[in-house]
């Protein structure tokens, strides 16, 4: 079992939020971020949320 979820969320929304994060390109955000480059202050917020989805995702085990 994994950690538990904040509350309104669930596998499905944690997945849906990060399905539309990867249509908009964002994965390329965080690996641009990670490589030490500047990001705008929108991509930014984008790369953070989607870190956060992701391993919200993971620690609930819901890739399992």
């Amino acid at each position: 079992s994994g950690k538990a979820l904040a509350n309104g969320e669930s596998c499905g929304s944690i997945k849906q939020q990060l399905n539309r994060l990867d249509a908009k390109g964002v994965p390329s955000s965080v690996q641009a971020e990670a490589s030490g480059k500047k990001l705008s202050g929108q991509q930014k917020a984008d790369a953070d949320l989607y870190n956060r989805l992701l391993n919200d995702y993971l620690g609930a085990r819901c890739h399992v």
